[in-house]
């Protein structure tokens, strides 16, 4: 058993820490303890399992106090790592929105989100135009100034929070995991990345691996900290459809860009478009659902270069061809089709799938 702290934070820190304890169990701890939390944290397992929706399992667990509070602040210290609660000036106003906001946040980084700040997300199994439309959304609203929310997850994800710092803007990763741990793994470069131009989140202790459970979790706050979101990829059954539904919860704007008919990848938006999200498929668009506008035309998604018109038309709604599928369709031979796709590759038309397809950058 773990003494109780006096210091408010470390008291979140040690509830925080607790198996079956989160922000819903802490708000009926406050509200039956007059906000009182070191009362809560020194009340006898039988007197908590009498407070309604505190079952016996984790009143027991709050009197126990198994949790080495003092070690964890320790350690985030040592970790370079910041503890934030709501009443630090640099806690994310956006989040009181939540009607179960975190207890505790774990933070690497020296920024933090603002009020204006745009989710884009999607599916780890994109496709490579949805990956590059993403990176080109981030990209044109992180130099509007508006900050780039996602889940450092594999693919829109990842696009997302790479646009954002190609543009020398700011963007921020909520995980579903300890913040000393990475994952996926690939992803160390890209926080060290985001440590000096944004921040990485996550309210779950030092250590705590991802589950079916803390996913869901961080999909809440992602959706807590933005005014808009938009989703470019993702499959019915998708995560991100958790995190579009908590936005829409929210009163958040939610906006999804259409795509294929018959993709797996775009069943999701179109899912969202139908149940009456924006339908988005420029910048201008989603600046246009944040009230604002830039002095330019709107994005458009592809630009057809002159010479290479009788090709492109077959690479229609991100399909992908290689040599041989491309020549039957254009009635020429393999050789010819195949300098094509080299050439278009290198100015930047098309792109090379780890297949050895190509489909529309």
């Amino acid at each position: 058993m773990q003494p109780i702290p006096t210091d408010p934070l470390a008291q979140r820190v040690l509830l925080n820490g607790l198996k079956g304890v989160g922000p819903v169990t802490v708000r009926r701890l406050r509200e039956a303890f007059g906000g009182e939390l070191s009362v809560a944290l020194g009340a006898p397992a039988e007197h908590l399992a009498k407070i309604e929706g505190i079952s016996r399992p984790v009143a027991a667990a709050i009197a126990a106090r198994a949790f080495d509070w003092a070690a964890e602040m320790g350690r985030v210290r040592d970790l370079g790592f910041r503890l934030l609660s709501e009443t630090d000036d640099a806690w994310p106003t956006t989040l009181a929105r939540l009607w179960d906001p975190p207890l505790v946040l774990y933070a690497e980084g020296e920024h933090f989100p603002t009020e204006r700040a745009v989710g884009i997300i999607g599916s780890r199994h994109c496709t490579t135009y949805g990956a590059s439309l993403a990176r080109s959304f981030a990209r044109d609203l992180a130099k509007q100034g508006w900050w780039i929310v996602s889940g450092l997850a594999r693919g829109i994800d990842t696009a997302a929070h790479e646009g954002a710092l190609d543009a020398a803007g700011r963007t921020a990763a909520v995980v579903g995991h300890g913040l000393d741990l990475t994952f996926p793994p690939e992803a160390i470069r890209l926080r060290a990345r985001m440590k000096a131009d944004g921040c990485v989140l996550s309210e779950f202790p030092l250590g705590r691996p991802a589950d079916r459970q803390t996913f869901p979790q961080r999909n809440r706050i992602v959706a807590g900290l933005v005014r808009v979101m938009v989703v470019v990829e993702t499959d019915v059954d998708g995560g991100s459809m958790i995190t579009a539904r908590f936005a829409g919860d929210l009163g958040r704007t939610l906006c999804a860009v259409p795509g294929r008919a018959d993709s797996p990848a775009s069943r999701g938006c179109h899912a969202l478009i139908r149940d009456g999200a924006t339908l988005v498929s420029s910048v201008d668009d989603i600046l246009t659902e944040l009230g604002e506008s830039r002095d330019q035309p709107a994005l458009a998604l592809v630009t057809d270069p002159p010479e290479f018109a009788r090709w492109l038309p077959h690479f229609a709604g991100g399909t992908a061809q290689d040599a041989e599928s491309l020549a039957a369709l254009a009635d020429c031979a393999i050789a010819e089709a195949a300098v094509a796709l080299t050439m278009m590759e290198i100015r930047g038309v098309l792109t090379r799938r780890p297949d050895g397809r190509h489909e529309r950058a």
